[in-house]
């Protein structure tokens, strides 16, 4: 490794004074200005990774549904999944790094990873529409190369796609061309197959309308309907500002996004900044605004699934994997009336993906819209031989319904275009409304708090974060309070980036969840040196 050229272009790339990032979940975020020095380790780290792992990686540059100074990056494995939870320690330790330390921390990660350094390293690259992310995604570039590395710049991606290329290159094709023509290619062949038993006048009944104000959606996706059958759906285009967007599902929890109409009962979805999620919403005949969450679209895609392998008679686990925020009445739908078994993980995606990777088809949405099914490679290979081979036309028609869900689903990581697509595949072939869609089961009635504390390592979790272990006391008040009220649940747990503690609490009515809500934040604000004034009811 050559560190005095090292050295020389890490100086175009100083690191702010004082500054120090941690990468998590969605990666690095930061406004723009400070993330140049950020962007280049970050190609040096993927260089590196590279090398570990001999594959292509992946580098997306995005804020997904942050404000438009703000932007940020994350990594992709060779899979298309999410970094490995080691190498999100090298990120964070290398973004920190002052320059004299720099070295240094690279020799460090590349003892402890067994990094190869005479192997060749690659690197694909995408980013989204914001003013900044051209110019990020040079220092990127200028990361990788000090290397050595090669890269193949893909420019306006959506982060769903990036994964998708990943994937594609590192398995030969196995998964798919990796091209964007590839992927919408991929995408209509397997969502044709699966709703060509539908009628077109049936499509037209239920047209869905897509919120398209999102940019790189409108930019990379809305060109390429042309090749889905006519009727499905209409987009919606409004002016674009991202400097005024609101955050993704807070913008359309209590109302239509801006720009969109609905007639009553009509449909609508939207999805944020990077389209790795997405959510459902319609208004009924009274003009009251639904919204419908990650946990009705698992709920669906759940019911439909065994339908499927019931009609098949393959002996296939199938779960669901939830967090604790998942509202309560989804779980017990899923567990008591369909009967298919839920397990519960710790906040974040990739806590949820490394569970459903247990069962033979695991299904996993978070509250907010992102999520996906994953089909285990034995499943996989079950479903395709009887969609080819069995006799019975009844299951061999099964069979290939299922084969096509599993192409068309984006099993690397959430995808919202995917997602959209195989909900209204479902929704067409068993006929479904969206108010049919949203009787399944009734939300319990819900609130989100949060109390600022002096130090958010003094409360602790356990079980999959819905029992608090720390400071002492703090459960048994939780517990005693959700006692006195009907179908109550409540939860605390730590935020990972600020000393805040956020509070969730549901019951059978509103004023009971929002008065449980409050109390268990005055319990935390108590118990666990809460900051400044009291909560107020």
């Amino acid at each position: 490794m050559d560190f005095e050229a090292l050295k020389k272009s890490s100086a175009l790339h100083p690191k702010p004074a004082g500054l120090a990032l941690q990468y998590g979940t969605a990666g690095f975020r930061a406004r723009a200005e400070q993330l140049d020095h950020i962007m280049f380790r970050m190609g040096l780290l993927a260089a590196l990774r590279s090398k570990a792992v001999a594959s292509t990686i992946g580098i997306v540059v995005t804020a997904s549904h942050n404000p438009e100074e703000d932007n940020g990056v994350k990594l992709v494995d060779p899979l298309g999944e999410m970094l490995h939870p080691s190498w999100e320690e090298y990120a964070t330790q290398l973004a920190n790094a002052e320059e004299e330390e720099l070295q240094s921390v690279i020799t460090e990660i590349c003892q402890k990873a067994a990094v190869n350094q005479q192997r060749d390293a690659s690197v694909f690259i995408g980013r989204d529409t914001r003013p900044s992310s051209k110019k990020l995604s040079q220092s990127v570039v200028d990361g990788i190369s000090v290397l050595g590395g090669l890269y193949h710049d893909y420019g306006l991606v959506t982060t769903p796609q990036l994964h998708y290329l990943v994937c594609c290159h590192n398995t030969q094709g196995q998964y798919g061309r990796a091209t964007l023509e590839g992927y919408y290619e991929k995408l209509s062949k397997a969502f044709t197959g699966l709703i060509k038993q539908v009628s077109t006048a049936c499509l037209s009944e239920g047209r869905l309308k897509v919120d398209v104000r999102r940019k790189l959606f409108a930019v990379r996706v809305v060109r390429h309907w042309h090749r889905l059958p006519r009727g499905v759906w209409e987009h919606r285009s409004t002016e674009w500002d991202q400097r005024s967007q609101i955050p993704f599902c807070a913008s359309v929890l209590h109302n239509l996004p801006g720009g969109l109409d609905l007639k009553p009962n009509e449909r609508g979805c939207s999805f944020d900044g990077d389209a790795d999620r997405i959510v459902y919403y319609y208004k009924d005949t009274s003009g009251q605004f639904h919204l419908i969450d990650g946990d009705k679209i698992a709920t669906l895609i759940s019911i439909f699934l065994k339908e499927l392998l019931a009609k098949v008679t393959l002996i296939l686990a199938l779960a669901v994997v939830q967090t604790a925020y998942a509202n309560g009445s989804s779980t017990r739908y899923l567990q008591d009336t369909l009967k298919v078994p839920v397990h519960c993980v710790k906040t974040g995606v990739k806590h949820l993906h490394h569970k459903a990777q247990e069962f033979d088809v695991g299904v996993y949405f978070e509250a907010n819209g992102h999520g996906t099914v994953l089909f285990s490679k034995a499943a996989e290979t079950k479903i395709r031989q009887l969609a080819k081979e069995e006799k019975d036309a009844e299951k061999r028609e099964a069979a290939k319904l299922l084969e096509n869900v599993i192409d068309l689903i984006n099993q690397t990581v959430g995808d919202a275009v995917s997602d959209m697509l195989v909900i209204e595949a479902i929704l067409a072939l068993k006929g479904l409304t969206v108010q049919q869609w949203d009787a399944i089961y009734t939300d319990l009635p819900n609130r989100l708090l949060k109390v600022q504390v002096a130090d958010r390592r003094a409360v602790g979790t356990a079980d999959a974060e819905r029992r608090a272990v720390s400071p002492a006391g703090l459960q048994q008040q939780i517990d005693a309070l959700v006692q006195q009220r009907r179908l109550a649940r409540a939860f605390v747990r730590p935020s990972g980036t600020e000393d805040v503690v956020r509070i969730y609490a549901e019951a059978d009515t509103q004023e009971a969840a929002d008065a449980l809500a409050h109390e268990v934040a005055l319990a935390v604000y108590h118990l666990a040196g809460g900051k400044g004034a009291p909560p107020q009811p």
